[in-house]
C-alpha cells in the first residue's frame, strides 16, 4: 500500500437463490464501519478462480455473517436444524482462507459470526451445530445483547455488551487461540496473536452499540491494514 492511499478492504458477500437466480448481497453496515475506520470497502466476487487475484488487490479482508456451514466438508454430518449456506459460498471462503494461509503476505482478516466459524473450522476446530440442545443460555445468543469478557492477554478490546445472532458456536479453537468468552463460557472470539491481525468474533460488531466491541474492531483492522 502506498503511503497516502486509504487501505482497500475486501468484504465477502452472502450468496442466495432468488427465484432460481444466484444473487450476491452484503449488509451495508459492514461497509459503513470500514469507511468510518478510514478504509475503502469493496465487495469481493465469490468466484474461486479469482480468489488469489482479488486478495492481491486488497489490504485486508472481512468475512461476513451468514447461515450455517456445510459440515460434511469438515468430516461431520450437518445437523438437521442447520440452515446451510449455498455450497458456492463455502467453497469460496474456504479457498480464500487457504490462500491467506499460503500467501507470504500477512493480510489482516476479521471474521464475523459465520466468518469466525470458518476461521475456526479451517484451523482444525470443532463446532456445536445446535446450541439449543447443549447450552441452557442459547437464547441469550439469538438477537439478544449479552456480555463478553477477555480470555487472553492479546485481547485489547475490553469487556462489555454485544449483539449476537447465532445458534452455533465454536467449541474447539483448533490451531487458533480463544481471545474472549461470553458470560456463559461460550467462545466468542478467536485469533492468531502471531499474525498482524487475525481475529474472529462470534457477535456482530457492525450491529453492536458498544464502540469498544463494535467500531473499534474495524478501526483496529484498518490500522493493521495500514501496516
Amino acid at each position: 500500500m502506498t503511503k497516502h492511499r486509504k487501505p482497500i478492504i475486501g468484504i465477502t458477500p452472502d450468496i442466495y437463490d432468488r427465484s432460481g437466480v444466484e444473487t450476491w448481497r452484503v449488509a451495508g453496515a459492514y461497509a459503513d464501519c470500514v469507511s468510518r475506520a478510514g478504509g475503502v470497502p469493496v465487495v469481493l466476487s465469490p468466484m474461486v478462480e479469482h480468489v488469489r487475484t482479488q486478495l492481491g488487490m486488497v489490504d485486508a479482508a472481512v468475512l461476513t455473517g451468514g447461515d450455517d456451514p456445510i459440515m460434511e466438508d469438515f468430516g461431520e454430518a450437518t445437523h438437521a436444524e442447520a440452515v446451510r449456506v449455498l455450497p458456492k459460498r463455502q467453497e469460496f471462503e474456504r479457498a480464500l482462507l487457504d490462500c491467506l494461509h499460503e500467501d507470504a503476505r500477512d493480510v489482516p482478516v476479521l471474521g464475523i459470526c459465520l466468518g469466525m466459524q470458518y476461521m475456526g473450522l479451517c484451523a482444525g476446530g470443532k463446532l456445536d451445530q445446535h446450541m439449543p440442545e447443549t447450552t441452557p443460555t442459547a437464547g441469550d445468543h439469538w438477537e439478544e445483547p449479552h456480555r463478553v469478557a477477555c480470555a487472553h492477554s492479546a485481547w485489547s478490546f475490553g469487556d462489555g455488551e454485544v449483539f449476537s445472532k447465532h445458534r452455533q458456536a465454536i467449541t474447539d479453537e483448533g490451531a487458533l487461540e480463544v481471545l474472549a468468552r461470553a458470560h456463559d463460557g461460550v467462545i466468542e472470539a478467536v485469533g492468531d496473536p502471531v499474525r498482524r491481525f487475525w481475529v474472529g468474533v462470534q457477535w456482530h460488531p457492525e450491529r453492536t452499540n458498544n464502540a469498544g466491541l463494535g467500531q473499534a474492531i474495524f478501526d483496529a483492522l484498518i490500522g493493521a491494514a495500514r501496516g
